[in-house]
């Protein structure tokens, strides 16, 4: 894949970020690895590092922008050069997109990737999980989204379809974890804790590529609101990335002692969060999210089609 925007992403702690006329030199961890400046459009630093000023001039010089983030994916914030107008651009060009076809879009591709995800579940238990009618209804939920009119029946009929989803993968989940569906924060069980604690995995990687591609992560189409179009490129990412392996998890791994139950949430263990830490660096592809990202940015610069991966 070649990018319009190419950037290029620090993670971790202790990197030394330097820099000649022409190269941007990063060690780390005793590796070296060599950039030429003109081909870094946006320098993404996530978590701590060193970076002196005549790094950070080098690269404005050259027109990249600079970009902080918390260990987490947290936006912290941007540097760009001087006089650079070009965000300003391609946040008129996001408010000015056709939000509703991109929104069906967004809404067919996290039906379809929650209805495989639904088939692999299936397969790892040895029985169907669909009651009587759910799999038509969700099936002609699929053709129904293309003739919608409003964004808010769209809205409206992908929030459904999702409830519904959950509802039908708990039929996965040993009924001793109490999951029967997906709530909001504080979560009272484990299986909604693991899938937050995923998610915002998800959300964190996604939101780096975003802003990487210089895009605005609050001008939403499916989603609204802040962050709205991070929301947006992880919703058919959750059922193969996050919510699969936590349920192979629940069904082969979770035992009594990785989570705590309070009168108002539930915690888990710091041994369950590194495993969930280590499981999720693997399914998160990060590889795919910058595709999607790209894929989202040439749709909107270069007026080719948008299209969903899952």
């Amino acid at each position: 894949m070649t990018k319009d925007v190419s950037w290029l992403t620090v993670y971790g702690f202790g990197a030394h970020i330097k820099s000649t006329q022409k190269k941007l030199i990063i060690l780390q961890k005793g590796v070296i690895e060599e950039h030429l400046l003109e081909n870094v459009k946006n320098l993404l630093v996530i978590g701590g590092h060193t970076l002196n000023s005549a790094t950070i001039i080098h690269l404005l010089k050259n027109g990249a922008y600079l970009s902080f983030f918390e260990a987490d994916g947290t936006p912290a914030g941007i540097i760009r050069p001087y006089g650079d107008r070009s965000q300003e651009q391609l946040q008129k060009m996001q408010f000015d997109l056709p939000r509703h076809r991109y929104a069906t879009i967004i809404a067919q591709g996290a039906i379809r990737s929650r209805l495989l995800a639904i088939e692999r579940l299936s397969e790892l238990r040895g029985v169907g999980l669909f009651y009587e009618g759910e799999s038509q209804f969700i099936h002609t939920s699929l053709d129904e989204l293309a003739y919608l009119i409003k964004l808010d029946e769209i809205r409206r009929l992908s929030r459904l379809n999702a409830d519904m989803y959950y509802e039908i993968i708990s039929r996965s989940i040993p009924e001793q974890f109490g999951f029967r569906r997906r709530t909001m924060r504080p979560q009272c069980d484990p299986i909604n804790a693991m899938l937050s604690f995923g998610y915002a995995m998800l959300f964190g990687n996604c939101c780096v590529s975003i802003i990487g591609a210089r895009l605005d992560p609050d001008i939403g189409l499916l989603y609204e609101g802040t962050t709205g179009l991070v929301y947006d490129l992880i919703e058919t990412f959750k059922a193969e990335m996050i919510d699969t392996p936590v349920c192979r998890i629940a069904t082969e791994a979770l035992a009594p002692e990785d989570y705590e139950l309070t009168p108002n949430r539930c915690i888990l263990s710091d041994d369950l969060v590194k495993r969930l830490t280590e499981i999720f660096q693997m399914t998160i592809d990060n590889d795919k999210i910058d595709s999607q990202v790209d894929n989202f940015y040439r749709a909107m610069t270069k007026n080719e089609d948008f299209t969903v991966m899952y």
